[in-house]
């Protein structure tokens, strides 16, 4: 059973080498998922033959995300993760990009790739070439910054609030209450317990 379907896998894996030809720049299986990198400005292409393809259509954009790097160049990973439901297959596809490059939008292949890579822009600021609306979708209007990107500081830069006397929501800069403090994440009623555990205990003893 475990010799066919790795025959499976490795045939799928062939059949996806030969669709993609030459752009495969790297491949591995990794959780049982055949992963392909390919150049960013083939991405369009790419999922073009991929969307198309007679022998494995995937024909869903099950969702599209990013992984932040800020050590590598380049600095942004780029994932789309692909379904076939004609023959239940999946593949993931994969790209490089570096801050300030263009990504060509896939929109008009997958109509779901829209809200995406609005999410994509507003949390990691990759900008989509050739998308129809590229508005942020998860932050307010006139957010700076990008959440997702590791170097975006935790406390973020500006604090929001209702204002009473001018009756309207405002932006003001970042005022903690408190300075920060370390968890050692040991629960202060366990050792209290352990602590009345071992007095019950010496008291027995005693008596």
């Amino acid at each position: 059973m475990e010799n066919s379907l790795n025959e499976e896998t490795s045939n799928f894996c062939s059949i996806i080498k030969n669709i993609i030809g030459k752009d495969v720049v790297d491949s591995k299986i990794d959780f049982e998922q055949f992963q392909v990198m390919v150049p960013a400005k083939r991405i369009y292409d790419v999922l073009t033959i991929l969307h198309s393809n007679s022998s494995f259509c995937f024909d869903q954009l099950m969702d599209i995300t990013a992984i932040d790097y800020p050590d590598l160049s380049p600095r942004f990973e780029i994932v789309y993760l692909l379904l076939s439901t004609s023959t239940n297959k999946r593949l993931i596809v994969k790209i490089k990009v570096d801050e300030g490059e263009l990504v060509r939008s896939c929109e008009n292949i997958y109509k779901s790739a829209n809200w995406s890579e609005r999410e994509i822009w507003d949390m990691f600021g990759i900008f989509f070439s050739g998308h129809p609306d590229l508005r942020r979708l998860l932050t307010d209007y006139g957010f700076e910054g990008h959440p997702l990107r590791k170097d975006f500081p935790l406390t973020g830069r500006v604090q929001v609030k209702y204002d009473v006397d001018q009756n309207r929501v405002v932006y003001e800069p970042v005022k903690l209450i408190q300075e920060y403090r370390d968890f050692d994440f040991l629960s202060p009623w366990e050792t209290s317990f352990s602590e009345n555990e071992n007095n019950k205990d010496s008291e027995s003893d005693q008596n």
